[in-house]
């Protein structure tokens, strides 16, 4: 402790009292101590008490341009409180719009008559309803639709006072108020002025058409575009058409007997509506016509595959003639199958039934076989044109041609047939033929 002392003797100011007396680091110098200063009278404290100045009233200018900006206002002989800048709005009033602001959106322009509670949120439940006089209040003024209505004791209200006439019920958000909650029991509703309630008249008049697929009807003459329309469909598939084709025009080659058979038909008339004449029969040589039919029919279409068809048939071969009413179907069946039905009632009360189908086998483009089979029905026995009751005739056939235009073939096949009844027989010949068409 005692050179700690000295120490503190020595250097009175402490700055070296982290340097040991006698101690040296090695590769440093001590300097030597310098003498210690001489210690300073204290200098007296000088009290300044501040000069209080008057302050002088600053009134600023306001640039015309910047009192219709909302910037600043005139001064009026007034102390500015913050330069440049407006004074605070008073409690309860609202800051002028410029018109600039109010055309860029940030503000609106008050009308000067607007009532000074406009905006403020009146608690119209609390209000004593039944003591206010409403006949002296200005209803058409009113927001209704900001009050809260389902908050208010209408019972209470005198309804009678009230000039509804003068109220603006169009622009009353009747939607917010509650209903659920007012007393509609206790209103005077005889009382109140309806009549000048605006209504929205409801619309009478009459529907549009229904739309069409032809939509010009709407701007040109009916008639006009029905005549356009017809000429129109009769060029994309409503045109007329007409065809003879011969499916069958051979000679049959018998053991001495032979003969000859035909089968065809021809057709006028479009894809709808049509006259078909067919014919068929055959015969030997060197002697008359054995069987032969003639068929006038009408024909529609009941879809794109089949025709419906009705009208008559007359015998002229050498059996007793007869005429019969015709009615049948033709069309085309699956697996392109040509196929067609009728049935005859001749005028003397008997019913005959024919069926017949065939289908082209296509062997190359121009080589076609085609299969044949026909059968004939009768309802009962007829003597005289020895036909059996049931399947009275059956008829076989398998021919091949060859195409050397697509409307002529000729071809060459084999045909069977089969009859019953009283003139019972048959037997197959050597087809050679020609199918054609024009």
């Amino acid at each position: 402790m005692i050179p700690f002392a000295l120490l503190l003797l020595a250097d009175p100011t402490g700055q070296h009292h982290h340097m040991m007396p006698g101690m040296t680091m090695p590769g440093m110098t001590m300097a030597p101590a310098k003498p210690a200063a001489a210690p300073r009278k204290a200098a007296k404290r000088r009290v300044v008490k501040p000069v209080r100045k008057k302050a002088r009233a600053t009134v600023r200018a306001c640039p015309a341009e910047h009192t219709a900006m909302g910037h600043c206002t005139p001064a009026l002989g007034k102390p500015d409180p913050m330069p440049g800048m407006a004074p605070m709005p008073k409690e309860g009033t609202a800051p002028a719009c410029p018109a600039e602001h109010a055309a860029m959106g940030h503000c609106q322009v008050k009308p000067e008559t607007e009532s000074m509670s406009e905006g403020m949120a009146m608690d119209h439940g609390a209000m004593d309803h039944g003591a206010m006089d409403h006949g002296a209040m200005d209803h058409g003024a009113m927001d209704h639709g900001a009050m809260d209505h389902g908050a208010m004791d209408h019972g209470a209200m005198d309804h009678g006072a009230m000039d509804h006439g003068a109220m603006d019920h169009g622009a009353m958000d009747h939607g917010a108020m509650d209903h659920g909650a007012m007393d509609h029991g206790a209103m005077d509703h005889g009382t109140m002025g309806h009549g000048a309630m605006s209504q929205q008249a409801v619309g009478s008049a009459p529907p549009p058409p229904a739309p069409t697929d032809r939509a010009a009807d709407r701007f040109y003459d009916p008639a006009a575009m029905a005549a356009a329309n017809r000429q129109m469909r009769m060029e994309h598939g409503g045109m007329r058409f007409s065809q003879i084709l011969f499916n069958l025009a051979e000679v049959q080659v018998r053991d001495g007997r032979d003969g000859y058979r035909w089968d065809g038909e021809g057709w006028f008339g479009g894809d709808i509506h049509r006259l078909v004449v067919k014919t068929e029969g055959e015969g030997a040589f060197r002697d008359r016509i054995g069987a032969a039919e003639v068929q006038a029919l009408y024909s529609r279409a009941i879809d794109p595959y089949w025709n419906l068809q009705a009208g008559v048939r007359q015998d002229v071969g050498r059996p007793a003639r007869r005429t019969y009413a015709v009615v049948g179907v033709e069309g085309l069946a699956p697996y392109w199958f040509d196929v067609e039905g009728a049935l005859f009632l001749s005028d003397k009360g008997e019913l005959l039934a024919r069926t017949e189908a065939w289908v082209d086998q296509r062997l190359t483009q121009r080589a076609i076989l085609q299969p044949r089979i026909e059968v004939n029905f009768a309802a009962q026995d007829i003597a005289d044109q020895q036909i059996a009751a049931g399947v009275s005739n059956l008829e076989l056939g398998l021919r091949l041609r060859y195409e050397i235009a697509r409307e002529f073939a000729p071809y060459v096949g084999v045909h069977w047939e089969r009859r019953y009844g009283p003139a019972s027989g048959g037997g197959a010949a050597l087809a050679l033929g020609i199918r054609t068409w024009f």
